[in-house]
Parts: structure tokens; sequence; C-alpha cells
């Protein structure tokens, strides 16, 4: 519990200060407010490793999709791979609940950073048009969308269906996709307390084509990311 209250303290101070630093970055040009979240992404390392004493391995390095464009479809168990995976690729394009836009000083960045809204659960006009912005969005821009299939944090042990919105984004991208399994939750779950000495495992796995249909492009990528989970857990 000591090691969980020290974790706790220096986390999100550091969360804080980083962002009240990086204020003028809002006026700038968005790179330097994408530094900011690799900061960030660095700093939930050091905070696993010095206060939780959490290895963190990467495997599959390989893998990651150079000289063209890609999203990433991620594994989603806690916080950790929302700010960690921006040290492995370039910035992410994160999507998410509009209502966080709202938040802030945290929604300010959320909106610098070009990051994707949408209303969970809801058929609007926004929402209707949303791959078109997704779409819109990529093909401007040499960052990597993220999408979390899952469309929630889970524990470690749940294998729920991936969500079909997944499908729709890959369908409508027409590029590869990057899998990436991340075994988070057994050092940081979405409830209860973090548990230390143990170790997160970042695995990026072989890229999907594109073309593929989308109830086969699901199956693949849940037995690819189902599979590598297995074998880490």
């Amino acid at each position: 519990m000591i090691r969980n209250f020290i974790f706790t303290i220096f986390f999100f101070t550091g969360i804080v200060l980083i962002s009240f630093i990086f204020l003028p970055s809002l006026f700038l040009p968005q790179k330097f407010v994408l530094f900011g979240g690799k900061l960030m992404g660095y700093w939930a390392e050091f905070c696993l490793k010095y206060f939780l004493a959490t290895n963190i391995i990467i495997k599959g390095k390989e893998n990651i999709v150079k000289d063209q464009k890609f999203f990433i479809a991620a594994s989603h168990q806690s916080m950790f791979e929302t700010f960690y995976l921006q040290t492995i690729f370039n910035s992410p394009i994160f999507i998410l609940k509009r209502e966080l836009l709202s938040v802030p000083i945290f929604g300010w960045y959320l909106k610098k950073i070009g990051s994707i809204s949408i209303k969970r659960n809801k058929t609007t006009r926004t929402n209707l048009d949303f791959l078109k912005d997704v779409s819109r969005r990529i093909s401007k821009s040499k960052r990597p969308l993220i999408i979390f299939p899952q469309g929630t944090r889970v524990p470690p042990q749940e294998r729920p269906f991936f969500k079909k919105g997944a499908a729709r984004i890959y369908e409508k991208l027409n590029i590869m996709c990057q899998p990436v399994a991340i075994n988070s939750g057994f050092v940081w779950p979405k409830e209860g307390p973090k548990i230390s000495n143990k170790t997160i495992t970042v695995s990026i796995l072989k890229p999907i084509e594109s073309g593929l249909s989308n109830e086969k492009f699901l199956e693949i990528l849940k037995n690819d990311i189902y599979g590598e989970l297995n074998l880490l857990n």
C-alpha cells in the first residue's frame, strides 16, 4: 500500500507539473504539445520502474510498419497504454469521448494534439460523419491513428468481443493495421491497488494487410491480440 501511495502522489504530481509547464505550448506549433505527451509517457515509465519495481518489455519492434500509413489497434487494460504508446509510436492520434474535450487544461491539450471526439452510444449527425473525419485527418497526417477495439479498459482475464467500429475504421482508411497486445492490467488495473514487482509486456504484432472483409479483419485481429495475451499471461 505504501508503494501504491508513493506512486500515485509522484505520478499525478508529475503529470500536473508537465501540464502546467507546457501551457505556453498551446499557443505554439502542435509539435511542442506532442513532445509534452511523450514526456508524460516517459514519466509513467519512470514511476512504474522506480516506485513499483515494474519491468517493462517491448517485443516485436521489428514488426512496426515503416514508410507507409497504418493505424494501431491495441488491447486496453489500464491507463498505462494511453501514456506509454506515445513513446513507441509517432504521437498517435486518439479517438475519445467528446466530454473529455470540456475538461479544463486537459481538454485544451486534447484539442491541440488533434484528438478525434465522438459521443458514445448516440446517433447524431456528427457521429454519422465520424468516419469521414477520421479518414480526412489521417490522410493529411504522418501520425498513426490509435484505437482500442475492446472499447474500454477491461480486466486482464476478460476477452470481450471487439467493437464493429474497429472494422469500419479499417475499411474506411484502407491501410494496414498494427495490432498491439499489452498485459498492463496485471500491474495497473482499472480498479483496485496497483501491483509491484511485475512485468508489463508491450507486444507489437505483425501487421494486418488492408483489403480484407470486415469480418475477416476482426477475426484475425481478435485472434492475434487475444492469442498473444494468453501467452503473456
